[in-house]
């Protein structure tokens, strides 16, 4: 797997290059990338989830009421938005109207 030397998100291999499609970088794939990656043996496509779409429903929950909509539940997460000897920033997104806001120590 390759990986954005920007941003760090998976390249996806598109037109003859590795294609980030956070931050738009892209790199040429070497004959090397294709030995690297080449697939032993043949893999059934309707058995491989790629998950592309930043709205997946996998982060953990808390009790919380969405500012917008009033809801009761919310997914979380941390992020370090600030320098790195300062706490994380808690970010929470409504589980019903997907409304996104943050929260700070």
């Amino acid at each position: 797997m390759e990986f954005c030397p920007e941003c760090g998100r998976v390249l996806f291999p598109k037109d003859g290059e590795f294609f980030c499609d956070s931050c738009g970088y892209n790199q040429p794939v070497t004959e090397e990338s294709k030995k690297q990656y080449q697939l032993k043996e043949k893999v059934d496509a309707s058995k491989n989830v790629i998950v592309t779409d930043s709205n997946v429903k996998t982060l953990p929950t808390i009790k919380v009421i969405c500012p917008k909509c009033g809801n009761k539940l919310a997914f979380w997460w941390l992020q370090q938005t600030r320098s790195a000897d300062e706490s994380e920033t808690r970010f929470f997104r409504c589980t019903d109207c997907d409304y996104t806001w943050r929260e700070y120590d």
